[in-house]
């Protein structure tokens, strides 16, 4: 088929006084079909009556009406694929179709569809009005395969984004908690200046509970809607297309993400914060584009509240005889001299404190998901030593291997010492607690590149066992401010008088 740049470049030719058969050649079309586009209009806009005939024999003319139809029909939800018509068309006697014919098949399918077919589910476009809602989710990250010093950096990002601007609000998120909710949508709220009526969100597990079939607000996140005044509304379950603006909102700042890291061309941080900084960049630069819709907006907003809702949760626990406690649904250890004791566990969004009589005595990484353990060798290391027997089946035996240099000089204890081995690994451990554990692991290493057997006594001669100095009495030197006042007095106002009449004279 000829184009329109072919039949200008051979009219252009003719009108230099070249022959058809050079003009044609100058186009890339044969004389004899450029021969009847001498004058008159180009091809695109030359008007050809539809065919209304065909030109070759319909494949579905016997079975059509007969099976297809009667399939399609029963289909209520107009799911039933082409494909699937066509294995079943195959085992009907009589039947020639083959996979040659798919392509006709499904043309035939989306026209009846498109006629005769069942109604498709209508959205409607809403109306957002400037400052009425704010809708709020969590999506995963792991796509952008970012990594903090070298290492994989599981975590997810909380959006707020208002309906009607579409400005947003991210946020380094590590779980879907209920601390990490209202801590993320404080700030967010601190960041917009300002607070909307509504609230939207999909069921999260933190804000909502089923009862008897219908998600609701739980307790003590109806009490964080109440301390803001805000509204809330919930979509249907399974309907993450109720909200969109945040869903469509999680691809755009992930797509612009990927494309930052692209051009950064490492997706590799010394820091969480660094990377915390990269993220707040991508954000600040979409919102430079809906900068003038959210000036309009911010005028709509509610003040913020005087006072901000605590960001965490007091949960009471009993220290275990194991020296562990159990903060939902995970265990953490904690020091001995607590067994037995009641202590408040103060649960962060990415931390948890353990307090005693209202005392921070312990403080650590909050654990992620369910069923998870985090124990600190120090916390048991000193009832461990006099009891080396339990190393061997303790429950929790592989959170004693402090590093890796740990874990590899366990096994050569016990390819060079046999059921001894767990003896010395215990008392390994317990020099480590009581000196430095970076000069042990460092010991090991050496011990270990030596390939010769080894045990606590040849660690123990490689660390530098002396008690370090405990310093104290330390005084620590108080300023008088009135020897500050004696600066602007005495010589100090002689000097200062001079200086300005030799300004004066000059």
């Amino acid at each position: 088929m000829i184009t329109d740049k072919q039949v200008r470049k051979y009219r252009k030719e003719l009108g230099r006084g070249r022959t058809r058969e050079q003009a044609a050649l100058s186009a890339n079309v044969t004389a004899k079909t450029a021969r009847g586009w001498e004058d008159g209009p180009l091809p695109s806009t030359r008007s050809k009556d539809p065919r209304s005939w065909r030109t070759r024999l319909d494949p579905l003319v016997d079975t059509w009406d007969l099976h297809v139809v009667p399939l399609l029909e029963s289909d209520e939800e107009g799911k039933l694929q082409a494909t699937t018509i066509l294995d079943e068309l195959k085992d009907v006697p009589g039947c020639k179709l083959d996979d040659k014919q798919l392509r006709t098949l499904q043309r035939r399918v989306q026209d009846w569809r498109a006629i005769q077919g069942p109604g498709k589910e209508v959205y409607f476009e809403q109306v957002h009005p400037p400052g009425r809602e704010a809708q709020i989710d969590f999506t995963h990250a792991e796509e952008l395969k970012v990594t903090i010093a070298g290492q994989p950096f599981p975590h997810l990002f909380f959006e707020l984004i208002l309906s009607c601007s579409k400005w947003r609000f991210v946020e380094i998120a590590y779980g879907e908690t209920f601390e990490a909710l209202v801590k993320d949508a404080q700030d967010a709220f601190k960041d917009l200046g300002g607070l909307p009526q509504v609230l939207r969100s999909d069921n999260l597990s933190a804000a909502t509970y089923e009862l008897k079939g219908e998600r609701k607000p739980t307790r003590r996140f109806q009490a964080v809607l109440d301390h803001f005044g805000l509204d809330y509304t919930r979509i249907q379950a399974g309907k993450s297309n109720e909200n969109g603006i945040v869903e469509k909102g999680h691809h755009i700042f992930k797509t612009a993400m990927n494309q930052a890291l692209i051009v950064r061309a490492s997706r590799d941080f010394a820091t969480v914060e660094d990377y915390a900084a990269f993220a707040n960049d991508v954000r600040n630069r979409l919102n430079l584009k809906v900068a003038a819709r959210f000036a309009e907006e911010q005028l709509h907003l509610r003040p913020l509240p005087t006072s901000w809702f605590p960001t965490h949760t007091d949960v009471a626990v009993k220290v275990r005889k194991w020296s562990t406690i159990r903060v939902g649904e995970n265990t953490y250890s904690v020091p001995s001299n607590l067994i037995d004791h009641d202590v408040t566990a103060r649960v962060h969004a990415d931390t948890v404190e353990v307090l005693y009589r209202g005392r921070v005595v312990e403080r650590f990484p909050r654990l992620r998901g369910r069923g998870q353990h985090r124990i600190n060798y120090h916390h048991v290391i000193h009832s461990l030593v006099r009891k080396p027997g339990a190393f061997a089946r303790y429950r929790f035996r592989e959170e004693l291997f402090p590093t890796l240099t740990f874990r590899l000089a366990y096994d050569a204890l016990r390819k060079f010492r046999g059921e001894r081995a767990d003896v010395e690994y215990v008392r390994v451990l317990h020099l480590a607690a009581t000196t430095m554990e970076s000069e042990v692991d460092t010991a090991l290493q050496l011990l270990l590149e030596a390939e010769k057997p080894f045990d606590y006594g040849d660690v123990k001669s490689l660390v530098d066992t002396t008690p370090r100095p405990v310093i104290d009495n330390i005084v620590l030197f108080v300023p008088d401010p009135g020897q500050y006042d004696n600066l602007l007095t005495g010589e100090c106002h002689a000097l200062i008088e001079s200086e300005t009449r030799l300004a004066l004279a000059s």
